[in-house]
């Protein structure tokens, strides 16, 4: 077992760690011997010197961005989990909402996003809101499937045992949806990143979206790379974070997985 764990903690962490480190001194290497403009493709440690150099402006802009991310990805679950379970439970609205969410999925975000700004204005919320827009497909396609996904022998258990729609719901039909659930849920957060920045770049003063407009107006090429990262290492610990409450809620599920 310590050898299983030894090898899974290389495979999953350190292999990816050296991976990336790789990539960044062979990227090193690159722009020194072919001595890229920095406007063009900048250094690492270029990247990293520009970035610094904005470093007491950056966990402002940072935490705006955050707050917008996170609270939209809040608001999309809010509103996509009761509406999924109305989708599934009402071949009406199977048949009415469905359609509008894959008409509205369909428009580009970035066509959404000014009249989002027109009716609520440059502040917060309209980012938020976009944030939601953005990650509210997922969660209802995975909360949907994963509630249809009962196999049938298992209904008709519960249907010979008289449980009541409820019962069903709590006891079989959301805790077999919950890998489902939380698969959509890994998804949105990544696209609520997407979001924010969106509703950034549209009309905003503040935030790591404004930031990038900011320094594409000054060509500096390192700055943008450098609120890249920042936006990655946001989004790979939001997704780390579903993740490890995922192994909390679900512990079945991902020791099966493991077993597998």
């Amino acid at each position: 077992m310590g050898l299983k764990n030894e090898r899974s903690l290389v495979s999953n962490y350190l292999i990816p760690v050296f991976l990336i480190i790789g990539l960044l001194v062979l990227w090193q290497i690159l722009c020194s011997v072919f001595k890229t403009p920095v406007w063009l493709l900048p250094s690492p440690s270029r990247i990293l010197t520009n970035t610094m150099k904005w470093a007491r402006f950056l966990p402002m802009h940072t935490w705006v961005t955050l707050y917008e991310t996170v609270a939209g990805f809040i608001l999309a679950l809010l509103i996509g989990l009761p509406l999924a379970i109305l989708v599934v439970y009402s071949s009406i609205l199977r048949n009415t909402i469905y359609p509008i969410l894959l008409v509205f999925q369909s428009v580009p975000k970035v066509a959404i996003a000014p009249l989002f700004l027109i009716w609520i204005g440059y502040g917060e919320m309209s980012k938020i809101l976009i944030a939601a827009i953005v990650a509210f497909f997922p969660i209802v396609v995975n909360t949907a499937t994963g509630l249809e996904s009962v196999e049938a022998e298992i209904l008709e258990l519960t249907h010979s045992l008289h449980a009541t729609k409820l019962q069903v719901f709590f006891k079989v039909r959301f805790p077999w949806a919950l890998p489902y659930i939380f698969s959509g849920m890994k998804v949105a957060i990544t696209l609520a990143v997407i979001g924010a920045v969106i509703g950034e770049f549209v009309g905003s003063d503040k935030g790591l979206g404004y930031l990038i407009l900011a320094a594409s107006g000054e060509m500096n090429t390192a700055l943008i790379f450098g609120v890249m990262a920042i936006l990655a290492i946001i989004g790979i610990c939001t997704f780390t974070a579903i993740d490890l409450l995922e192994k909390w809620i679900c512990p079945w599920y991902i020791e099966a997985g493991v077993r597998e």
